[in-house]
């Protein structure tokens, strides 16, 4: 799609209606036959980002580890298509293609014990902790302490002062995203049965 190609080259603000017309050769008129705003626009090409999800895993361990390696493919569409951070909490119409992905979810989360409601909050609270990571690896480098006067700052000052300790373990998104889903889906499930 025109439109993905030109957000993944040059970023959402220069989509507009008359660029994407430009882009498949055509008047902007042309384009608004099928779109009545850029909106949908937005909707269109978020769906079809979508998409690029499939094809879904089938649950060959449990489903926590194939809703892990959902959220890492998450991370990877984010990092394909760095717009699509600033369209997916959009207030819009959902497409096919996210409602297929949330469909694949729900299979995936049927052998939980649990209340559907916690399901959805649980695939929404994934999307979003992805997201916020996905944010991280795009700004990585721009958070900085350097050149801050932190003399006003004193539990800063001391923490900075502690020793480094170990590394982290390596997976961060990975540990985030059992930690995510087991605490909401297995808490939820212990107090519905």
């Amino acid at each position: 799609m025109a439109a993905i190609a030109l957000a993944d080259t040059e970023g959402l603000a220069a989509v507009s209606m008359r660029a994407v017309a430009a882009a498949l050769g055509t008047g902007a008129g042309s384009l608004y036959r099928y779109l009545s705003s850029r909106d949908d626009l937005l909707d269109l090409m978020t769906d079809r980002a979508v998409a690029e999800l499939r094809p879904y895993p089938q649950v060959e361990g449990d489903w926590l580890e194939t809703m892990v390696l959902l959220g890492r493919r998450q991370l990877a569409l984010f990092g394909a298509h760095p717009w699509l951070l600033d369209v997916i909490h959009r207030p819009s119409g959902i497409g096919p293609e996210s409602v297929a992905w949330f469909d694949n979810c729900i299979r995936i989360l049927e052998p939980v014990r649990c209340p559907v409601p916690a399901k959805f909050e649980a695939i929404a609270m994934m999307t979003g902790v992805v997201s916020l990571f996905a944010r991280r690896e795009s700004a990585a480098g721009a958070f900085s302490f350097a050149g801050v006067d932190l003399a006003a700052y004193p539990h800063l000052v001391a923490a900075f002062r502690q020793p480094a300790g170990p590394a982290p373990r390596a997976d961060l998104v990975e540990r985030t995203l059992r930690s995510l889903l087991t605490g909401l889906l297995l808490a939820e499930s212990t107090e519905a049965g």
